[in-house]
């Protein structure tokens, strides 16, 4: 009998050590990226042989647990489809099973990553007296089993982190209400479109910088970071500390095969925009990098205007230019604009389904192909005659317009003096917009929507254009008009 007993207990004892354990991303309603090698990880005793077998083609992969414990194995995955199930199954020395995990309800379709600071992270139920728009009426026709959501919880680290905490779920009242409201409705809208399941996988914090979310040797370019990270750092800095959600939030998942990724973020740093393009661009080409997919999309927001005085900071259209500028730095890689979708006395805009939108209309368009969207118009140049300024766009086959009547009243225009007056004069004509001050008789500046808050009402085919400068003066030693004037920083 107690022979017996210590054999059972030494079984029980393997079966325990036995066990796969999996990241909580791979686990039951998952979505995974449709026709590819698909990687998947966990870990199990060292040395062990796992078997994963696919129920889509009922094939079975083998693969051989490292000296850590960890394994990794690629599976093919066919065209969207399912529910399907995985079995991971961890072998004896002799290949008789020890124990299994298994995954059910998975779906084969379209995977985005969805990342940034709070306008990323902002849930559909809104922050606390800060709500989000329409969100009683989504929350009532929100359902969709096909849409598949997971939002990594917030965490940061000063070393790599091998996991997360979160769970994926189907898209109804109670999961949606509690997950990010701009990658929702981006998802919703990829849905929509190609009839496909989707999943979706936010990880981001509001008020992260966009340092936090790169590895220390990416940093080394930008002198002005700090490059020795402490514990303390991390724990005072938090989401703010460079490579913390890096480590935290991203590397866990890194790997995870997706089709791009989506990205809103930029106010946390507004204060040191001088070096935003090259910092976004240097970002995406190490997430890359480290995903090796090669050049997936990647497609974000421009920051949605607000009156940053309210929390005593200003020059926000310099990061939006910056972000501008990333454009042209990054391959594969498109902005959406927000200037008609921004709040006057709140950072967080209520109006998260443009943002959705006009993410999901750049994917559909580059990525999926899809004909007949709207595209985003682009400043391309200035060309003074005489005392009117003649401004031309990119991707304008549309023409260009303004939202609220013939003219605009968002335009300034300087001389060689520097000085910027209103506008007197705004009107448009195919795709170049005229702008004249009667108090500036030999213009050599012009901007558009100069400012930190202001309502967008240059459009392109439904889309509005970004604010945008002419010059690239230094703003400091720019005289204003008056104190009144909304042209340049003081």
């Amino acid at each position: 009998m107690r022979k017996a007993i210590i054999a059972l207990c030494t079984l029980w004892c393997l079966t325990i050590e036995a066990e796969v354990k999996l990241p909580k991303f791979f686990s039951d309603n998952m979505v995974l990226q449709q026709q590819t090698e698909c990687n998947l990880w966990g870990t199990a005793d060292k040395g062990k042989t796992v078997s994963i077998t696919t129920s889509w083609d009922n094939k079975t992969y083998q693969v051989k647990a490292g000296k850590d414990g960890k394994f990794e194995v690629k599976v093919k995955t066919p065209e969207a489809g399912g529910p399907y199930e995985i079995t991971f199954t961890e072998l004896s020395s002799n290949h008789s099973p020890l124990t299994s995990n298994h995954l059910k309800n998975i779906l084969i379709g379209e995977v985005w990553i969805c990342s940034g600071q709070s306008n990323m992270e902002m849930q559909m139920k809104g922050f606390k007296q800060q709500p989000v728009e329409g969100t009683t009426e989504e929350l009532l026709h929100c359902k969709d089993t096909q849409l598949r959501l997971f939002t990594v919880k917030r965490h940061v680290s000063l070393t790599p982190r091998y996991n997360v905490e979160g769970q994926w779920n189907e898209a109804n009242s109670a999961s949606v209400r509690d997950f990010s409201a701009t990658a929702y409705y981006f998802g919703k809208a990829l849905r929509a479109t190609l009839d496909v399941p989707v999943g979706l996988i936010v990880t981001a914090w509001g008020g992260s910088a966009c340092e936090a979310w790169m590895k220390a040797d990416w940093l080394r370019a930008f002198p002005k970071v700090k490059q020795t990270i402490t514990v303390g750092d991390v724990s005072k800095l938090q989401q703010r500390c460079p490579t913390a959600l890096y480590n935290g939030q991203l590397n866990p998942i890194i790997g995870y095969s997706m089709r791009g990724a989506i990205w809103y973020q930029g106010e946390d740093n507004i204060p040191r925009y001088d070096y935003y393009a090259p910092l976004m661009a240097r970002m995406v080409e190490g997430w890359r990098a480290e995903w090796k997919q090669g050049e997936f999309p990647f497609y974000y927001c421009q920051i949605a205007p607000y009156d940053y005085s309210l929390i005593g900071w200003k020059d926000s259209q310099l990061l939006r230019e910056q972000q501008m500028m990333a454009e042209d730095l990054i391959p594969n890689c498109r902005m959406a604009v927000l200037m008609d979708a921004g709040l006057e006395y709140g950072i967080h805009p209520r109006k998260k389904r443009q943002a959705g939108e006009r993410l999901a209309l750049l994917a559909l368009a580059n990525t999926y192909e899809v004909k007949g969207l709207p595209d985003f118009a682009k400043y391309k140049d200035v060309v003074f005659q005489n005392d009117t300024c003649v401004i031309s766009f990119d991707r304008s086959k549309e023409w260009v317009y303004f939202e609220h009547g013939p003219s605009s009243k968002n335009f300034e225009v300087a001389g060689q003096d520097r000085v910027f007056h209103p506008a007197s004069k705004v009107w448009y004509s195919r795709n170049r917009v005229y702008v004249i001050s009667d108090k500036v008789k030999q213009p050599a500046a012009v901007r558009y929507a100069w400012r930190d808050w202001v309502e967008g009402d240059l459009m392109h085919d439904g889309l509005p254009v970004s604010s945008f400068r002419t010059d690239n003066w230094d703003l400091q030693p720019v005289k204003t008009q008056s104190k009144g004037d909304y042209n340049n920083p003081q």
